[in-house]
Formats: C-alpha cells, structure tokens, sequence
C-alpha cells in the first residue's frame, strides 16, 4: 500500500515539474517577442 501512494506521489511530483517547466518555457518566449518587438520600434 505504501508504495502504491510512493508512486502516485512521484508521477504527481513529475507531471507538475514538467507543466513548470513548460510555463516558464512559454513565458521566456513572450519576453524575448517582446525585446524583439521593442527592438524593431528603436530602430
């Protein structure tokens, strides 16, 4: 039984990191589109 909750507490722990890693992945994007997007207004 105990290991049966160890498991589900680490695919739990694994499918959250990866969502955190994919929204600071998306947002890394939205900043650099916009360093872009004020870059080409300067010039």
């Amino acid at each position: 039984m105990s290991r049966t909750i160890a498991l589900l507490f680490a695919s739990f722990f694994t499918v959250a990191a990866l969502s955190g890693c994919n929204t600071v992945d998306g947002a890394g994007q939205d900043v650099e589109h916009a360093g872009e997007a004020v870059q080409d207004a300067a010039q």
